[in-house]
């Protein structure tokens, strides 16, 4: 940064510091300033070295002039971390090409005093592994299509009703069919265009699509001079005998259809009823001219009528599977919705552990002193050579979740009560730490590695003192290639006759397994009187 004066006077170098004296991690305020005439180019350093001290900021440069002289200052904010006593470094300014040199100062950073007497000191907390909460994602999915599947459960109600109707239209004969769409026209109310053209619609669709199923006459795709043209020809031929008045009335109801439906007339209501009435005419009139079928045009009636039933009873079943289909997942997704996502999926999937949490417990008795305990299953005796020790369990450390529990008693008096220590992490250290070196010694024989333990003082909901030892090891089930972390806890009861242990253990992912722990632990009593 280069700066310019304009009198000649001989130009001086100052440096300071706020104090001499600082803590670790206090901000120290180090000042360069220079008093130079006008004429004077002043350059501080672009790069200062202040090591040990660790440069913070830099600040620009404030010049102020004087009477007879300018003030050009300059500031850095350093800070040290470790204690000590230090100096900070000379610091080179140029003035005119020459060099001024500031000069060393002394600095003591001092440590930052604890008094422990009124500051309690706390362990270093472990490291947390913070799960990612899929829970709200899961619930706002789930809402997502419980709300879906509630619409598409409306609208497929809406075309099952509408098809269904279709369905069974289409089963009955021709001239059935014809009468009750006619008949569900004396229904409609009449008022604006749009109502008359659809009413029109429907009454010249009855008349076409009847005369082209039963007088096979081309009429769907006709217009209505083609359609009057066909029956016209059709009764010069005799095969349609049909009365002159009531092709007549037929031609006036398809005038005032094409009338309503292209040049958008609106009709006397009572109109409209008359023409319905010649249309049911109509109807009537040309299945009275109709032949008697023969044999085969009937079996072929009978065919038809039999393939529509199949096609309806195989529409039906797909329908039903359907609306089955989404009934379910409905109910699943409001099932999960009520009781949460895991719980229910791990119901339906049979997730080991939620089934042993899910299904019946046993409130059981076991060894001496007898101890009662509430389980998930029956705990099995383990025959050993060795008399003293008593052991029972379920299941092993390849199983999802494993219970051993062990009665060391050598000198147990039978029907004689026990009494556990007032304090068991006090009652006998020797005796403590040898019953950890056997747990840390079971688990390493069955292959388990990278075993850490923990060891705290409870007592139970019995007001029983337990001590407990838990954590984590890593054991190599079979079928996975990687260990698997898991969680254990081992219960000591510790006597002046003997020990009995409780050794729980499973997968440390595993949603129920401190739940099922939770359980067995909380119904532990011991059994003073026989």
């Amino acid at each position: 940064m280069m700066l310019t004066a304009w009198t000649q006077q001989p130009a001086e170098l100052f440096v300071a510091v706020d104090t001499t004296a600082v803590k670790i991690g206090e901000q120290l305020n180090y000042t360069l300033q220079i008093k130079a005439d006008s004429t004077a180019q002043v350059l501080f350093p672009e790069t200062p070295v202040f090591a040990p001290f660790e440069l913070l900021e830099s600040f620009p440069v404030d010049t102020l002039k004087a009477q007879s002289h300018y003030l050009y200052t300059k500031k850095y904010a350093l800070i040290q971390f470790d204690s000590g006593d230090y100096f900070l470094p000379q610091q080179q300014v140029m003035v005119d090409g020459f060099s001024k040199i500031a000069a060393l100062i002394p600095i003591r950073v001092n440590t930052v005093e604890v008094d422990t007497l009124k500051q309690n000191l706390y362990d270093i907390k472990p490291l947390t592994a913070v799960e990612k909460d899929y829970a709200a994602l899961i619930s706002r999915i789930l809402w997502g299509l419980a709300i879906g599947l509630l619409l598409l459960g409306m609208l497929y109600t809406y075309l099952f009703q509408k098809r269904k109707k279709e369905l069974k239209a289409r089963e009955l004969p021709p001239f059935e069919r014809a009468i009750e769409e006619l008949k569900a026209l004396e229904n409609e109310r009449l008022t604006r265009q749009e109502e008359f053209k659809a009413y029109y619609s429907r009454l010249t669709e009855v008349v076409r699509r009847y005369l082209e199923e039963e007088a096979k006459i081309d009429a769907l795709e006709s217009t209505s001079e083609e359609l009057l043209s066909k029956l016209i020809l059709r009764k010069d031929a005799g095969s349609l005998d049909l009365d002159n008045n009531t092709l007549k009335s037929l031609r006036t109801v398809l005038q005032n259809a094409d009338l309503v439906k292209f040049a958008k007339s609106l009709p006397e209501v009572h109109t409209a009823t008359e023409d319905r009435k010649v249309v049911e005419h109509v109807v009537i009139e040309t299945k009275e001219a109709l032949p008697e079928p023969t044999e085969e045009e009937l079996r072929q009636k009978a065919a038809y009528q039999e393939q529509l039933a199949k096609k309806r009873k195989k529409e039906q079943l797909i329908w039903g599977l359907s609306g089955m289909g989404i009934l379910a997942t409905l109910s699943l997704v409001v099932s999960m919705l009520l009781f949460g996502y895991y719980p229910v999926r791990d119901t339906l999937l049979r997730y080991p552990t939620k089934v042993l949490s899910s299904g019946i417990w046993y409130q059981s008795q076991y060894g001496t002193p007898p101890l009662s305990i509430e389980t998930p299953e029956i705990l099995t005796r383990i025959s050993s050579s060795d008399q003293i020790v008593q052991e029972f369990r379920y299941g092993t450390f390849e199983d999802p979740f494993y219970i051993n529990l062990s009665f060391d008693f050598p000198k147990t008096q039978p029907n004689t009560p026990q009494t556990p220590s007032a304090d068991p992490q006090e009652a006998d250290l020797e005796k403590g730490q040898e019953l950890v070196n056997t747990i840390i010694s079971n688990f390493e024989a069955q292959g388990a590695v990278n075993i850490f333990m923990k060891n705290d003082a409870l007592t139970l909901p019995s007001g029983l003192p337990v001590a407990k030892v838990y954590g984590t090891l890593d054991y190599p089930k079979k079928g996975q290639e990687a260990r698997t972390r898991c969680n254990f806890s081992s219960y000591l009861f510790a006597f002046d006759q003997g020990t009995i242990i409780l050794t729980l253990m499973y997968e440390k992912q595993d949603r129920y397994g401190e739940e099922i722990e939770e359980r067995i632990v909380n119904s532990l009593e011991l059994i003073k009187e026989l």
